[in-house]
């Protein structure tokens, strides 16, 4: 992402490029690995599983 637009004259302009690829990068990027999905949803969903209420059954 920087190096195709430099040379970047003042952080400003670095700043919101940077951003901008982090967010796709977590919010909207497809990740093959954890099931296509991105980054951020699978580990709202890890987050979501942890909380879950644990059945235990006695015999």
């Amino acid at each position: 992402m920087i190096n195709p637009q430099r040379p970047w004259k003042t952080l400003s302009k670095v700043e919101p490029t940077t951003a901008e690829w982090v967010d796709w990068y977590n919010h909207r990027r497809f990740h093959g690995e954890i099931g296509h999905i991105p980054p951020v949803k699978h580990e709202a969903n890890y987050y979501t599983e942890l909380t879950k209420p644990q059945v235990t059954t006695t015999i």
